[in-house]
């Protein structure tokens, strides 16, 4: 389906899901919906971004296929946030990228892997690099940190500024000022239905994800790899303040924060994503987009194989392993650095967005809508 014939395919779906009103408890995207009686191109990205993929509204359609009307929200809307994740990357050119992401998650993959490697054994020689090391500084025998840091500081910086790039992009589209997005209340009510993930209940017994069965494995599933992602990142910011601000290099002690948040944050990291990839073999094909499989497949194994060779480094790092394992470690944290403006994670950007601008909505005086 081109993009064109996609747009009209999803205003058609909204006329007649806006006609029928059936499903408006079930998630925000109805009650957005109920706001409009007409769907700019921009409106139908917003709803799109809206769509948690619970699935609920497909099986209780009496418009679903095989009904003419062909009314299959779940899938058009997946189709339709692929179009967006492509049209608002940066730089514009990389926004391909999505089209087929199983083919460049592997690129990187492999080309990040190479490089480590490269790295590793241009500053050092095998003598050293499979010898055991122990003590403060020990992995910065195997790779300098200085290389570390400019490597995973510019990549951080680029990842940043496509992240920032591509919300301006999806927020002005939607006729918002960047004024509106900080607004304290909208904020906030957007943050606590992130956290609690409230979107993921199916409009309260859980998703009919992956099948027509309510079900809150993905949502659980999903809180073990959020929670687990931010603890992971908790453990690097707190491993950058004990190494700048008080002037301790790891490796740390396994009683430390750094390491407790990342021992638990990285065992979320296991459980979330082999638990997603697991219910993602069972699902219905009917409400899943195919084209963007190899986008979250190849994102949740990053994810997976990051936490799995984190801590295999953590409890190997006094041993001769420790020097390949943290290249092939660092090797995978870069690819996942490289993919994450053009892959599974930009999700969140343009959902967050797109929750807040629900919020201010609610905020805003109804609109008079009359029909004739």
């Amino acid at each position: 389906m081109s993009a064109s014939d996609l747009i009209k395919q999803v205003e058609f779906n909204m006329q007649v899901c806006n006609a029928c009103r059936y499903c408006e408890s079930y998630c925000a995207v109805f009650p957005a919906m109920e706001q409009r009686l007409t769907f700019s191109e921009p409106d139908l990205h917003y709803l799109a971004n809206l769509c948690h993929n619970c699935g609920s509204c497909f099986y209780a359609c009496q418009y679903a296929p095989p009904h003419e009307f062909n009314v299959n929200l779940p899938r058009h809307l997946a189709e339709l946030r692929g179009e967006t994740y492509r049209n608002y990357a940066w730089p514009g050119f990389l926004g391909d990228l999505f089209s087929r992401n199983g083919l460049a998650v592997s690129l990187i993959t492999a080309v990040s892997f190479a490089l480590f490697m490269l790295l590793t054994f241009y500053f050092q020689d095998p003598a050293i690099l499979f010898s055991a090391h122990t003590g403060e500084g020990s992995f910065y025998k195997i790779i300098p940190h200085n290389v570390m840091v400019l490597t995973f500081g510019a990549v951080a910086l680029y990842v940043l500024v496509a992240f920032i790039v591509g919300f301006v992009r999806f927020w002005r589209d939607m006729g918002e000022s960047l004024a509106d997005f900080a607004r304290p209340v909208a904020l906030g009510q957007a943050t606590w239905d992130v956290l609690r993930l409230k979107y993921l209940d199916g409009g309260g017994e859980g998703c009919t994800y992956p099948s027509e069965y309510p079900s809150n494995a993905r949502r659980w599933f999903h809180h073990f790899t959020f929670y687990g992602f931010m603890l992971c990142f908790a453990a690097t910011a707190t491993g950058t303040i004990y190494h700048y601000v008080f002037g301790w290099p790891a490796p740390y002690a396994f009683t430390s924060l750094p390491v407790v948040f990342g021992t638990v944050g990285g065992i979320g990291l296991l459980i979330g994503p082999a638990g997603l990839l697991w219910i993602k073999s069972r699902s219905d094909p009917e409400t899943a987009e195919p084209k963007q499989l190899g986008m979250d497949v190849g994102f949740l194994v990053l994810l997976f194989l990051t936490s799995l060779t984190g801590l295999a480094l953590l409890f190997l790092r006094d041993t001769a392993a420790m020097g390949m394992l943290l290249a092939i470690h660092l090797g995978i944290v870069l690819a996942l650095f490289l993919t994450l403006p053009y892959g599974k994670f930009v999700h969140a950007i343009y959902r967050f967005a797109a929750l807040v601008r629900y919020a201010l909505e609610r905020s805003r005086p109804a609109p008079n809508v009359t029909f004739e």
